[in-house]
């Protein structure tokens, strides 16, 4: 009797746990979705640009002259003012043209006076005849003779007039010529770019070469950015911008869209065009040439209820715990809240929507919501977290 108890038992057993392996076995696994809360903050659609980080203003000193460096005063990140000496070239060979212009001028003012000289005899000798001519006392031929020794020694001193003006402005190109191997500053700013050296040769014949490059203020920097024409639309002056440069990257710079330029950049039939960041940069921590990549705001809510982009593509899959509310109206949306286990549609209305948020403007959600953002999967019930897994 006792070994037939326990075999019963143990029978029963068996029927028991098979029929508990054929119902998990057989039993439908809940489908799950993952939800995020509804916040308040900003949605912010912006354009993408990499550029570079420039001076505002950038001068470039040159020669108008050819010749040799013979010193050099300024160097990189040398603070310079408008006039400062940076350079020498040789000047000996312009102070030779000086000094023999100034010698040719001197050579005209004495011709001029030898000529006023004879201006004066020859107009003596002139009254002279024309007195004797009156008197019967000498010939027509010798009168008319006087009076163009006369006429021809006024004229002569005309012309050394203007040779002396030539030979003055000639001096005085001269001299500019020997002034302009004073390599200065025409501005006050920091020298950014120094091309030249002591000894070097400086050619001017057909273009002026650059020698230095100084820039007015690095306090004052720009982001010259490439937009492409499919987002040059966006992109509108005194737009706010931030960007980042890869020796910060840690660091989003604040700016403000100062310029976009009208003149297309064809790169490979690629058409952008320019527009630039104008940022402070007290700090002098950015240098120009700097890669920077920018983004630039092209509209923006401040401050209002958004949920997750992905909330508006979310379709609750087959099997799950709905409870379906009003429908969405013309110009409305439906997203999923879970509410009390279950999936509720909400209409809303929504604003803008950037890459991450969407702003609702109007609806029955409500701050805190947890509004469905993923698509269904399957899986055995997990510890709800934000984004939270949900029956």
């Amino acid at each position: 009797m006792h070994w037939k108890l326990i075999g019963l038992a143990v029978a029963g057993a068996a029927v028991i746990g098979g029929a508990g392996v054929y119902w998990m076995a057989s039993r439908t696994v809940p489908r799950r979705y993952i939800t995020t809360a509804a916040t308040q903050g900003d949605v912010v659609t912006s354009i993408t640009a990499s550029g570079s980080v420039n001076p505002v203003v950038v001068v470039e000193v040159g020669s108008y002259v050819s010749g040799t460096i013979e010193t050099l005063s300024c160097d990189y990140n040398t603070r310079v003012h408008k006039g400062q000496l940076c350079a020498k070239i040789d000047p000996k060979p312009y102070q030779i043209i000086v000094d023999q212009d100034q010698a040719d001028l001197a050579v005209a003012k004495a011709q001029l006076v030898k000529d006023q000289a004879n201006v004066v005899y020859t107009k003596v000798n002139h009254e002279r005849l024309d007195l004797l001519l009156s008197q019967n006392s000498t010939s027509n031929d010798a009168a008319d003779a006087a009076l163009n020794a006369y006429n021809q020694s006024v004229a002569l001193v005309g012309l050394d007039t203007a040779q002396i003006a030539q030979r003055a402005a000639t001096l005085k190109a001269a001299q500019i010529n020997l002034e302009y191997t004073n390599i200065v500053s025409p501005v006050d700013g920091t020298v950014v770019s120094r091309n030249v050296t002591a000894g070097q040769t400086v050619a001017a014949s057909f273009q002026t070469p650059t020698l230095f490059l100084i820039a007015t203020d690095l306090t004052k920097m720009q982001v010259d950015t490439n937009v492409s024409e499919s987002d040059i639309a966006g992109a509108v002056e005194g737009a706010n911008a931030t960007f980042t440069v890869d020796a910060f990257p840690n660091r989003t710079f604040q700016g403000r869209v100062a310029q976009v330029r009208q003149a297309p950049v064809s790169v490979q039939n690629v058409i952008t065009y320019d527009a630039v960041i104008t940022v402070d940069n007290r700090d002098l921590q950015l240098k120009p040439g700097m890669t920077a990549t920018a983004r630039i705001v092209t509209a923006q809510s401040l401050n209002v209820l958004r949920v997750p982009a992905q909330a508006l593509r979310f379709v609750p899959a087959a099997g799950a715990k709905l409870a379906i509310t009003k429908p969405a109206r013309a110009g409305q949306r439906l997203i999923w809240v879970e509410r009390n286990g279950k999936l509720n549609s909400v209409a809303v209305t929504v604003g803008l929507v950037d890459d991450a948020f969407a702003e609702i403007k109007a609806g029955d959600l409500q701050l805190g919501d947890q509004v469905a953002t993923s698509a269904a999967v399957t899986g055995p019930p997990q510890t709800p977290s934000t984004p939270s897994l949900k029956l």
